[in-house]
């Protein structure tokens, strides 16, 4: 039996999905906040633990919030036993390795991250049959538009309201557009990816002055 901490806020997923017009939408300092949280946990799973876990699970389901906003990232205690490792998350977390049968690595866990990461960025579903059939698909529709500036404006979850700094989404783009790519050698171990959203949370939450010495935070600023 596992038996989990009560999350009073329940999972990613519900918080991105399922929300009503009257709930109060994440902020983006709080969904670079998610990732980095999440990415710290599979680096431990990944790089710290000996032998390393594969979680073979990564979904926004299974991340869960505490009353902060804080994730917990659920659903791998079970992870080392697995004897037969063609269990899959589905529902477009699938890295494109494991459409083909390939047994599952630690790098198809950075994928389904960068799909994850593709929620908080878009708000969009892993894979949405209500959509146009382009768009269907997250990774295949938004993949050729992270590194357009004027595509990456309209791909931004409109519950951000125009609310987040251009270029920490730009950047926090570029680092889906790593974890996604459909060769697994080429996506960064877990370490890099804590690293470039470490950098990112430390601009987002630089002081500044203006000419009257009031402190305002970087979020304010198109840095």
């Amino acid at each position: 039996m596992l038996i989990y901490e009560y999350f009073v806020n329940g999972s990613l997923h519900g918080f991105l999905h399922m929300s009503d017009d009257f709930s109060k939408p994440l902020t983006w300092n709080t969904r670079v906040r998610i990732a980095l949280g999440t990415a710290r946990a599979l680096e431990y799973l990944h790089e710290v633990c000996l032998p390393s876990i594969i979680h073979m699970n990564i979904k926004s389901s299974n991340i869960l919030l505490d009353a902060e906003l804080n994730p917990r990232l659920s659903d791998y205690g079970l992870a080392t036993f697995y004897k037969n490792r063609s269990a899959n998350p589905g529902g477009g977390y699938d890295a494109p390795e494991r459409l083909k049968g390939s047994s599952y690595t630690i790098k198809t866990d950075t994928y389904s991250l960068g799909v994850v990461m593709l929620e908080l960025l878009t708000g969009r579903m892993p894979y949405d049959s209500g959509k146009p059939k382009v768009e269907q698909c997250l990774v295949r529709w938004a993949s050729p538009q992270l590194h357009d500036i004027d595509a990456l404006e309209k791909m931004v979850d409109p519950a951000l309201r125009g609310l987040y700094p251009p270029k920490s989404v730009s950047r926090f783009a570029d680092i889906i557009a790593l974890c996604v790519q459909s060769e697994p050698e080429f996506r960064p171990p877990m370490s890099e990816v804590v690293q470039a959203l470490v950098t990112l949370v430390q601009r987002s939450s630089m002081n500044v002055r203006d000419d009257l010495g009031t402190s305002r935070r970087m979020d304010d600023y198109d840095y």
